[in-house]
């Protein structure tokens, strides 16, 4: 399999996750304007675990270093299965009410706000687990990034004045997403093995664990999604028959967005080995800024704003680029 050799490799490999879990949610804005974030989220899933099989049968089947995807499901342990199953299923809990946070509010406020809350608290979870890099400048990066949070937070609420638009919910739903999804990681990696080459017995390699992380997603997606289709958090329920007849570009676009986002998660699980899980994970989702600029400058989420809003916005995205240049210097110590 693919390994890992460098911190120089690992960070490269964190900011190709970091843009893709940023952009992601740009194949929800270019779906059919009727199509509802419910409909959209099935061919998400299909997306993620399609890209788990893809990316295990070829990066994780090449090369004579560890273990191969195959031998690693054949000789997995039950627990290091179930963790990274309850890794999805968390996950996916989190993700659902991040897109719907996303369809109220918009990528620039969920994403600094929904993702920035999980990137600290992921951080702090995951360091504490098995510390690596210099504390000092990994938690002055954090706080940072939570201060560009409450920056974004504030610009939001400020625009919904202006457009006279309910920020409540939005809000309510990017800060349960934040929550929850600072756990996912956590799961996946108490399943992988420490050492890629000689893996302790029962233990996973990332693609591995990737892969039964995808079947907790889609497992848990006909309990969640199910239940949001028929009680949705906005507008009227909708069925299977819809998501049957909705079109190939809409389709296209959600599954798409699910092997976007999974390439970056595989990647940020692989730079894991060599980066510690604190700073892949850190640095992954430093999504936030790239969301909130799709949403800023491509999407015009905040068109109209004032002066001040804008002044906002600036200082946002300067503390969250210092936080996270904090975070990169504090691995390489």
């Amino acid at each position: 399999m693919f390994i890992v050799s460098s911190y120089t490799l690992a960070v490269g490999l964190c900011f190709i996750t970091m843009l893709c879990w940023g952009s992601w949610a740009n194949s929800q804005k270019i779906a059919a304007k009727n199509w509802r974030f419910e409909l959209f989220y099935w061919d998400y899933v299909i997306g993620i675990l399609l890209f788990s099989l893809l990316f295990g049968f070829t990066f994780g089947s090449t090369g004579s270093l560890g273990m191969s995807f195959l031998d690693s499901i054949n000789q997995a342990s039950n627990s290091s299965i179930v963790n990274s199953i309850i890794g999805g299923v968390i996950f996916n809990l989190s993700n659902i009410l991040l897109v719907a946070a996303i369809a109220i509010a918009g990528m620039a406020t969920a994403f600094p706000v929904g993702v920035g809350i999980a990137m600290v608290l992921g951080v702090l979870i995951n360091y504490m687990a098995t510390p690596k890099g210099d504390p000092v400048l990994l938690f002055v990066g954090v706080g940072i990034v939570v201060i560009a949070i409450v920056l974004d937070a504030i610009a939001y609420k400020k625009l919904a004045v202006i457009v006279k638009k309910a920020s409540t919910k939005g809000i309510v739903l990017s800060v349960l997403a934040g929550f929850l999804m600072a756990w996912f990681f956590r799961f996946i990696a108490s399943a992988i093995a420490a050492d890629p080459i000689y893996p302790e017995a029962g233990k996973l390699t990332p693609y591995a664990a990737f892969f039964f992380f995808a079947i907790g997603v889609v497992i848990s997606n006909f309990l969640f999604n199910t239940y949001l289709m028929k009680k949705p958090i906005e507008g009227t329920p909708v069925n299977f028959k819809q998501y049957f007849q909705g079109n190939f570009r809409s389709h296209l676009s959600g599954i798409i967005g699910g092997m976007v986002w999974a390439l970056g998660t595989s990647l940020s699980l692989l730079a894991a080995g060599k980066a510690g899980y604190a700073i892949s994970f850190g640095l992954g989702q430093g999504a936030t800024m790239i969301g909130a600029f799709w949403g800023v400058f491509i999407w015009k989420e905040f068109k109209g704003a004032g002066k001040s809003i804008n002044t906002l916005l600036a200082l946002m995205f300067i503390l969250f680029t210092t936080g996270l240049a904090l975070i990169i210097l504090a691995g390489n110590n």
